[in-house]
């Protein structure tokens, strides 16, 4: 799965990067990605019918037919660039050409140059942290809500269904935003700043919430409301590989998109590790809190 998923983002932002003017590009890469957000979505709402109706195989056959089928109309249907779709229309090709870079075929990738820009090191290294906390929220949630909050399983996966929803709209919202600030004379540096800004305190501040938060209403609106910031990196971590090198967006997203999986390896083996050893840790803090009072005064009790 993972070869299989690892070329997904790179093509993707490859194929929107000659397709995309650079004033839509930001709405049109959030509403790209908020396709994965409605995936999440989909498979946690319908997966513990599947397994309890039909045992937990019925998951994978499910899903892995809907994407043989998506593959089929994909490959009927999808092109690498303008030029090679014989159904567009030439004012539209006239659109996309006229706001564009070239798009002659990479036959080349100059990597010592690549790597040698500190945006491109900028992007690996947000990237990581981005993708540290995205990470941890998607493995942990669960747990979370079942373990911390009390929901059983059915419970779990509809709760977990709100934080891709939120993302799913604020990544649009946030698409919006950013191309109607660009289109307004804004610097896209100044507005890949200001989403990616967004991106990383939003989260970090609602997910400290958690520890002052009473009731399991309050902490499932905080995690929909970290997770629907979190989507307006979409408008800028995400949006900012098409700017720096348009021809390469699909290396710099491999990049650093790698240094985002490796966070995601690491992140969640730490999580786990501090769970388990370091009661006393501000992240226990954070994932118990007041949502179980008695779990939290004990914790207290024992590390006096």
């Amino acid at each position: 799965m993972g070869i299989g998923e690892g070329v997904a983002m790179p093509a993707m932002n490859n194929i929107l990067s000659k397709w995309v003017p650079v004033s839509e590009r930001s709405r049109s890469l959030a509403f790209v990605y908020s396709g994965m957000y409605l995936g999440s979505v989909t498979g946690l709402a319908f997966s513990p019918f599947l397994i309890h109706q039909y045992g937990w195989p019925s998951v994978f056959y499910s899903f892995g037919s809907l994407g043989t089928v998506w593959f089929a109309a994909w490959l009927s249907k999808a092109h690498s660039s303008p030029h090679d779709d014989p159904q567009l229309r030439p004012a539209e090709k006239k659109l996309i050409f006229a706001n564009s870079f070239s798009k002659e075929p990479v036959e080349t990738i100059p990597w010592g140059l690549i790597l040698s820009k500190a945006p491109v090191w900028a992007l690996i290294v947000s990237h990581f942290c981005h993708n540290w906390g995205t990470f941890i929220l998607l493995t942990w949630m669960p747990t979370y809500y079942n373990q911390v909050l009390k929901f059983n399983l059915t419970e779990s996966s509809l709760f977990c269904v709100l934080p891709w929803l939120t993302m799913a709209f604020s990544a649009n919202l946030g698409g919006w935003i950013a191309d109607t600030l660009v289109s307004k004379g804004l610097s896209v540096t100044t507005v890949r700043k200001i989403m990616q800004s967004i991106g990383f305190l939003g989260p970090a501040f609602f997910l400290t919430q958690l520890s002052h938060v009473d009731s399991p209403a309050m902490a499932v609106l905080c995690m929909a409301c970290s997770q629907g910031t979190d989507a307006f990196s979409q408008s800028g971590l995400y949006s900012n590989h098409q700017d720096i090198a348009p021809r390469y967006s699909g290396v710099l997203l491999g990049l650093s998109n790698t240094a985002g999986v490796l966070a995601g390896v690491l992140g969640t083996a730490a999580t786990g590790y501090i769970l388990q050893h370091g009661k006393n840790s501000s992240l226990e803090f954070i994932t118990a809190g007041k949502t179980n009072s008695n779990v939290y005064y004990t914790i207290l009790e024992e590390n006096q």
